[in-house]
């Protein structure tokens, strides 16, 4: 008998559970050690990593499940300086295919968003640390004159250093060290989409979408700041800076259709997810799976 193909709602589960899959049976959460600075929990180190690190004491010590960034080093540059100076050594390791994207782009490292950050750390190199990462993600989306809901989608560059090719939301980007949350969104609405700031600046914040997955290049414990802006019927994005090779508008059922073929960039999808279920496109007495969606798609980081 032939085995029936997975539905809609199956293939979507399945894409959340990968991208929750560092709490699933079978991670390497129970073998990694947490990563620590001034006393304080700030990610996760998977075993291959921690045994790298070993080479460098007088950087990172070892103890109690735990590798921390020496106490001795007692303010936040001095941190930062000394762990990028062990990052440039490790940029020549072959086997470390995060850092052959080094970005110079300087990421915030603290236990929570809330909190004061205890050094910064090199874009690519968070992975290897399960540092928590955070990002703003734009939806853009029109009403035409019969209430049909319509949605922007941009298709990454094919140069880009991840998912490239894939369908992405209509503006993002990664927050960088003492940037504000807002202002990343109007600057990527400006350089992506050559949005004008007076537009960019009417989108609504509107929530999270958070995850932690796993891959061969380190542990993602991610959080995206969502925002929506209701763009006027005769809008149209224009290419900016090079990342984005093309603009779509579509219908939002072909858009849900979209998020679960490969060509939607993963956590892209999660945030479009969380679009059609705020916007009733996705309703509880219609998805049998809509408990399991919404706690896939805020999963504490």
């Amino acid at each position: 008998m032939t085995a029936s193909l997975p539905t809609w709602s199956e293939k979507m589960l399945q894409l959340l559970r990968r991208m929750n899959n560092f709490y699933s049976p079978g991670s390497s959460l129970n073998s990694c050690m947490r990563f620590e600075v001034e006393g304080q929990q700030v990610g996760w180190v998977q075993p291959k990593i921690a045994s790298l690190l070993g080479s460098f004491p007088d950087v990172f010590t070892s103890h109690g499940g735990a590798i921390s960034v020496n106490r001795s080093f007692d303010s936040y540059a001095k941190r930062s300086e000394d762990v990028d100076q062990v990052l440039q050594v490790l940029r020549k390791d072959e086997s470390l295919t995060c850092l052959k994207g080094w970005r110079n782009e300087k990421y915030s490292v603290m236990p929570r968003f809330c909190d004061t950050p205890l050094m910064w750390m090199e874009r690519s190199a968070t992975s290897l640390f399960g540092v928590k990462r955070y990002g703003v993600h734009l939806n853009g989306y029109s009403w035409d004159d019969s209430g049909g809901l319509f949605m922007w989608l941009g298709r990454r560059s094919a140069t880009k250093q991840t998912y490239p090719g894939k369908l992405d939301n209509l503006a993002a980007g990664g927050l960088a060290a003492n940037c504000g949350v807002k202002d990343t969104m109007v600057k990527e609405c400006e350089e992506e989409a050559c949005i004008p700031a007076c537009i960019a600046e009417k989108a609504r914040p509107v929530g999270t979408v958070s995850y932690t997955y796993e891959d061969d290049e380190g542990v993602f414990p991610e959080c995206q700041f969502v925002f929506d802006l209701e763009l006027p019927l005769d809008f149209k994005p224009k290419i900016g800076d090079g990342e984005v090779q093309n603009f779509y508008f579509y219908p939002i059922e072909k858009v849900k259709e979209l998020l679960v073929s490969d060509e939607f960039k993963p956590n892209c999808a999660m945030v479009v997810l969380d679009f059609l279920i705020r916007h009733s496109v996705i309703q509880p007495d219609t998805e049998p799976y809509y408990h399991e969606f919404m706690a896939g798609l805020h999963r504490t980081i």
